[in-house]
This record gives C-alpha cells, structure tokens and sequence, in this order.
C-alpha cells in the first residue's frame, strides 16, 4: 500500500474522527466486546470538534497516514512522550499504516529530545507495539472500563529511529 505521513491539521479533524470512531468500533472489538456502555464511553470524546483542539494544541504533535488522498491512520503524541493515538481504518489493517504513523511520532519524539515513548494498549493493539520494540511497564489497568496494558519504548538506544525517516512500513 502506497502511504505517507504528515502532520494533521484541523481541517483533517472531521476524517480523523472518522478513523478514530471506525477503529475502535470495528478492530476493537476484542477489548469492547460489543457492550455498547463500554463502546459509548471509549467513543464519548471522539467528537471532530474535540479532535480539533487536539490538533490545534502545541502540546501535542498529530499526524496523519494517506493513501490517494484518503486519511487512512491517525496518531497523537503529547510533548511529554505519551502516545494518546494511533488507530488506522480497518480495511488497512496490516499494510504497514500503522507502523508508518509509529514511525512518524518516534521521529518526532526523537527530534524533540524525548527519552521514552508511553502508552496504554488495547488488547487489540499490544501485539503490534511489542512486535515494534515497546516493552510492557507494569500491570494492566482499567481505562473506560476496559483492560489497557502500560507500555514503554526507550529511543536512545534506537539510533534508526533518529534518522527522521518516516513512511509505509
């Protein structure tokens, strides 16, 4: 799949909103179980009006994945290392977007100074993040009445991440 990344503006919040809500509803369903209180609350602040001021913030750094001219894949990462989003459409599950929307926030992260990446997995997703060098960082924890496992990826040791390089994976 031919993708790129960028940096997300406001005016991709509407189709990012989109990814997220897709995402969640149809890739997570191993965390959600289709238990629509569960769905509704991890769905509650996916709003474009909410995905724009993440995007407008300074305090985060969000990006885009595109394939044509489509967002297919969207990321966040706050300027203290945590990644708050990474979610890809479900038709492009497995295609290297969501290695390359990694790539693009480890490049960021690594440009800016930071140590250490942090997250909190899905089910659904900590396969994909241990397979790229995330390593779990304590015991699983309940978010939105689901099960999220801490995970944690140190850069400086990773001296390919520093090559600002970014794209399909």
């Amino acid at each position: 799949m031919n993708v790129s990344t960028r940096r997300a503006t406001i005016i991709d919040a509407e189709a990012a909103c989109t990814v997220l809500r897709r995402s969640i509803t149809e890739c997570c369903v191993e965390d959600h179980h289709n238990n629509p209180e569960l769905l509704s609350s991890w769905l509650q602040n996916k709003t474009p009006e909410n995905v724009s001021a993440w995007f407008a913030s300074k305090e985060n750094f969000s990006v885009v994945a595109i394939s044509g001219e489509q967002v297919v894949g969207v990321g966040l990462l706050s300027e203290n290392g945590n990644l708050a989003l990474c979610y890809i459409l479900p038709e492009v599950r497995f295609t290297g977007v969501g290695k390359a929307l990694l790539r693009a926030m480890e490049s960021h992260a690594a440009q800016a100074r930071l140590n250490e990446i942090r997250l909190s997995s899905t089910a659904t997703a900590k396969a994909f993040y241990l397979r790229n060098g995330f390593v779990q960082s304590g015991p699983p924890e309940v978010e939105f009445g689901i099960q999220a496992f801490p995970l944690i990826k140190r850069l400086g040791a990773n001296k390919a991440l520093n090559s600002g390089a970014c794209g399909a994976g």
